[in-house]
């Protein structure tokens, strides 16, 4: 009886692999959100030290339009007001994003309403290979060929918001691109059927049902390519001319959070006022990022609501 109740009470071999499995997955996650806290606490510390440690007005560094860390200002202050980045960084995406999402939305429509066969053939390995072209290729692209062409009909040296605003659009159309197919994708085949079996035509269907129906998806495609668009570095710094000065238009030298930062962070000395600002900058970035996925999953969750 006795050698019984211990089969039964003894853990099968499963048992044992499932508790082993779940003290793996809780580990990898442990970890992931370890690393997520460290970097958050490692760049906050950093950032955090220019208002505490060398007493900079928090007011004056978002909304001061002078850069130069290395020299003090008549309120004996360093210049290291950041509102010409945070400008240019903003302009840059959503200009970008605006230019971005028509194409995005044409080509997906193409592909998954118009012509499935041709589009999956054609517009999806041109896209693939949109998104394997590293960064600095597109740089080098922008700094040969945007650069120049606005130089010639705008006049100046070609460096500004506008060619930075064209660079970015051509890196974010694969990501916005592929996120709106999925969108549509995801639109239920009845509601099409329902459309046309109402008398609709075939645009009136694409319009006013399919492209309402995906507008969370579409939302949420949109604001991660201004993500994508708002954390790019190297190409941005080599077309946008990297003035940390105020934009005038958008043809004129300009910079952006990004740019600054990777000229500057490996000239500078850890613990100055010069390196503790770019850390700042650094922080702008991170928040601004998590504001974006906080965006994602609230356009997210209120589409999977109306679902």
């Amino acid at each position: 009886m006795e050698n019984v109740k211990e089969e039964l009470t003894k853990k099968s071999k499963k048992s044992k692999l499932e508790r082993r499995g779940r003290i793996i997955s809780f580990s990898c996650i442990s970890i992931i959100v370890l690393v997520v806290l460290s970097i958050f606490y490692f760049v906050a510390s950093r950032g955090l030290s220019t208002f505490f440690v060398d007493n900079v007005n928090v007011f004056d560094f978002l909304f001061g339009t002078e850069w130069n860390p290395g020299q003090v200002g008549s309120d004996g202050q360093p210049m290291v007001g950041a509102l010409p980045m945070i400008v240019g960084s903003f302009t840059v995406t959503f200009l970008s994003a605006i230019i971005a999402t028509p194409f995005a939305i044409g080509a997906a429509v193409f592909m998954v309403e118009i012509s499935p066969k041709n589009g999956q053939k054609i517009l999806q390995p041109v896209i693939e290979l949109l998104v394997g072209i590293p960064s600095v290729v597109y740089g080098f692209i922008g700094l040969s060929v945007i650069v120049p062409v606005i130089r010639a009909i705008f006049g100046g040296t070609g460096f500004g918001i506008l060619a930075g605003t064209f660079v970015l659009f051509v890196m974010i159309l694969p990501t916005v691109t592929t996120m709106t197919v999925d969108a549509l994708k995801a639109v239920p085949r009845d509601y099409r059927e329902a459309s046309l079996a109402l008398g609709a035509t075939r645009w009136q269907t694409i319009y006013k049902v399919v492209l309402r129906a995906a507008v969370p998806g579409i939302l949420t495609a949109v604001v991660f390519g201004m993500a994508r668009a708002f954390g790019e570095a190297l190409a941005i710094q080599m077309v946008i001319g990297n003035a940390a000065l105020m934009p005038t238009s958008l043809v004129t030298p300009a910079s952006t959070l990004t740019s600054i930062l990777t000229m500057g962070i490996g000239n500078t000395i850890m613990g100055t006022v010069e390196n503790n600002v770019l850390w700042s900058l650094a922080l702008i970035l991170l928040l601004m990022s998590s504001i974006f996925n906080i965006i994602i999953r609230l356009i997210a969750k209120k589409g999977a609501m109306k679902k």
